[in-house]
C-alpha cells in the first residue's frame, strides 16, 4: 500500500508539472487596420511586421468589412498610395502582387483574408485571426466593438441608446458563435475615443467579458482628463458593480494597437507594438487562446513581460521580468464588500470613483515578485505595473511601460 501511495504521488506531481510545463506564453494583437478599410497598408505586409517582430497572433479587424470578395482599388490614390504599393510589391513580388490598368486607371487587388492568411500562417508560430471592428453609433457617438474569429461578417446593429447599441452588437456576435459551433468573442473598443462610453454604459452589458484598458491610437484618451475617468478608473467602477451588485462576470481588460499607419513611425500615428496581450494557452490555436482568454488567462502589457501569474483565491502573485537598470512599481488594486453603491447612474460615472471606495490602491510594491493576501472583504483585486523604462513609440509623450493583470476573487466570495 505504501508503494502504491508512493507511485500515486510521484504520478500526480508528474501530471502537475506536465500541465504546468504544456502551457506557454502566446503574444498577440487583436485590434489592427488594412487597406481593407482605413489602414494604409496591405494585409499581408502588416502580417509580416507582426509575425518579424515576435508576435504569434493577430486579427485584422477593419471597420464593417470581412477580408472577401473580389476588390480592386486605385493603386495611388489610397491610404498608402505609391509608396505602400512599391514595398508591397518588392516585398512579395509580381507573381503575389496583382495590378492592373483599367481605362488609365492602375489597380491593385486585396487578397482576402483565406489568401493571406494561408501565405502568412506559420502552424505552432504564428496565426491569423478573422475579426471585424463593428463600427456603430449612437447620436453620434461612436460605439465600436470588436469581435475576434468571426466566421461570417456582422453589420452595426444600432440600438435605442449608448449601452443598448452596444448589448445589440454583442448579442450578434454571440448568436453567430451559438449558430456556428465556432468560439468567437467581443470586446469594447476604447471607451474614450470621442468621450463616448461612461461605465454606466458597460456595467450591466450581458455575454461581454472584455474591454480596452489600453489602446495605442493616439486619439483614445486612455488617461483620461480631468472631466472623464481613465479607462483604469472605469475597469474598476465596472468591476465594482458587475460583482458587487450584479453577479456578473468580471470584465477583462485588454491592450491593443489599432494601428492605422505603418509608414511613419511617430507620436500622433497609430503604430504597431503599442500595446498587446500576453496568454497562457497550450496551444496556438483560436480554440485555445480564447478558452485562455474567458478564463482571465491572459495579461495585458505595453512592454512590462512577466514570467509567471499564480492566483489560488487566497494570494495573488507574479515575477517581472527585470531588465537591466529598469525598475518597477506594482499596485494591487480593487474594491472592497462594502465601497459606497449608488442606484444613480452619474454618481457611478463620477470622476471620483476612489471616494466610493471604488479602485483603492490595497497595496504597493517595488518587488519584482509582488505578493498581495487577500483580507476577505475584496470583491477582486487586480494588478498593474509601472515600469521606469519610456516606451519607445509612444502613443503620448512620455509614456512609461505598463502591465495590467486580470482580475481575480478571493475563494471565499
Amino acid at each position: 500500500m505504501k508503494t502504491k501511495f508512493i507511485l500515486t504521488t510521484f504520478f500526480s506531481l508528474a501530471v502537475c508539472t506536465l500541465c504546468a510545463q504544456d502551457t506557454r506564453w502566446w503574444k498577440g494583437n487583436l485590434h489592427t487596420h488594412s487597406l481593407w478599410s482605413d489602414g494604409d497598408d496591405y494585409p499581408e505586409m502588416i502580417a509580416d511586421w507582426y509575425r518579424s517582430n515576435g508576435y504569434h497572433f493577430l486579427g485584422i479587424s477593419d471597420h464593417n468589412v470581412l477580408a472577401e470578395g473580389e476588390r480592386w482599388i486605385h493603386l495611388e490614390k489610397n491610404a498608402g498610395g505609391r509608396k505602400a504599393f512599391d514595398r508591397y510589391l518588392k516585398h512579395f513580388g509580381k507573381e503575389w502582387v496583382e495590378h492592373r490598368v483599367v481605362d488609365g486607371v492602375p489597380q491593385v487587388r486585396l487578397k482576402t483574408f483565406v489568401e493571406y492568411q494561408k501565405k502568412m500562417t506559420e502552424p505552432g508560430s504564428f496565426l491569423l485571426i478573422q475579426s471585424e471592428e463593428i463600427t456603430d453609433q449612437f447620436q453620434g457617438r461612436p460605439v465600436h466593438l470588436n469581435a475576434t474569429n468571426l466566421k461570417n461578417h456582422i453589420p452595426p446593429q444600432g440600438g435605442a441608446g449608448l449601452a443598448a447599441t452596444l448589448q445589440n452588437n454583442i448579442d450578434a456576435v454571440l448568436a453567430q458563435r451559438k449558430a456556428t459551433g465556432q468560439p468567437m468573442f467581443p470586446h469594447i473598443n476604447h471607451p474614450n475615443f470621442g468621450w463616448a462610453l461612461q461605465p454606466g454604459d458597460m456595467i450591466e452589458l450581458k455575454g461581454e467579458r472584455f474591454f480596452e484598458v489600453y489602446n495605442g491610437h493616439p486619439a483614445v484618451n486612455n488617461y483620461g482628463d480631468k472631466d472623464h475617468l481613465s479607462t483604469g478608473q472605469m475597469w474598476d467602477v465596472i468591476n465594482a458593480y458587475r460583482v458587487g451588485v450584479h453577479e456578473l462576470p468580471l470584465m477583462f481588460g485588454l491592450a491593443t494597437d489599432d494601428a492605422h499607419n505603418y509608414h511613419q513611425q511617430a507620436v500622433g500615428k497609430s503604430n504597431t507594438g503599442r500595446g498587446w496581450v500576453m496568454v497562457k494557452a497550450k496551444l496556438l490555436t483560436p480554440n485555445n487562446l480564447i478558452a485562455a482568454m474567458e478564463k482571465g488567462d491572459f495579461y495585458s502589457t505595453s512592454g512590462v513581460t512577466l514570467s509567471e501569474i499564480q492566483s489560488d483565491g487566497k494570494s495573488f502573485s507574479f515575477k517581472i521580468k527585470a531588465e537591466l537598470g529598469v525598475t518597477y512599481t506594482t499596485w494591487f488594486i480593487g474594491s472592497r464588500k462594502s465601497f459606497k453603491i449608488s442606484d444613480d447612474i452619474d454618481k457611478r460615472n463620477s470622476i471620483k470613483p476612489n471616494e466610493a471606495g471604488i479602485g483603492e490602491i490595497l497595496s504597493q510594491s517595488q518587488s519584482l515578485e509582488p505578493s498581495y493576501k487577500f483580507k476577505g472583504d475584496e470583491l477582486y483585486v487586480r494588478a498593474e505595473i509601472l515600469s521606469s523604462k519610456k516606451k519607445a513609440n509612444p502613443y503620448v509623450a512620455g509614456e512609461y511601460e505598463r502591465a495590467w493583470l486580470q482580475p481575480v476573487k478571493p475563494d471565499n466570495f
